[in-house]
């Protein structure tokens, strides 16, 4: 059986996730508004795999026995004055989610449950993936935003991004 502030914590990580995803469709919306339809279909699949994310918590919880609770998704509270503001934001979310993703893995330690530690080790190989992915955004930016023809090259690269579900998520 599933340690209750371990099942809590998770849970409330499903949450974080869909979190996440309305983040980074809010995300999506001002690069739209902007014209900037690769960073808004690269912030879309964003979006898709932070769904992705919370249903293999919320599958992981349901299998350990364990009634999922949802509780409301916080309504996207940022604004953005240029287009460097939301890839800092999503960098500074990044490192956010992989605070939260480690307290839980830190529990699971504490209290010797390594089947969850064993589910968390996905998600701690996919935030490095996320946090470097996203901290090269941000210094792509910085260095060919400013300039139309490389915000126009930015654009069309992360216009060629496809959404591939995680074939190789946690082993639930």
């Amino acid at each position: 059986m599933l340690d209750k502030n371990i099942a809590a914590m998770l849970n409330d990580q499903i949450n974080k996730e869909l979190y996440s995803a309305y983040l980074y469709l809010d995300f999506a919306n001002y690069y739209a508004d902007e014209g900037l339809d690769g960073f808004a279909h690269w912030y879309e699949v964003q979006a898709q795999e932070e769904r992705d994310h919370a249903f293999m918590l919320r599958r992981y919880l349901i299998n350990s026995g364990v009634r999922v609770r949802f509780e409301a998704v916080a309504k996207p509270d940022k604004s953005f004055s240029d287009h460097l503001a939301p890839l800092q934001a999503g960098f500074e979310h990044e490192q956010y989610v992989t605070s939260l993703i480690t307290a839980i893995y830190h529990a699971a330690f504490e209290q010797k449950d390594y089947k969850t530690m064993q589910f968390l080790d996905w998600f701690i190989k996919e935030q490095g993936e996320e946090e470097a992915t996203a901290e090269d955004m941000v210094k792509k930016m910085k260095l060919f935003g400013s300039d139309a023809r490389g915000l126009y090259a930015l654009n069309q690269e992360l216009a060629a991004r496809v959404y591939a579900p995680s074939a190789t998520g946690p082993a639930m």
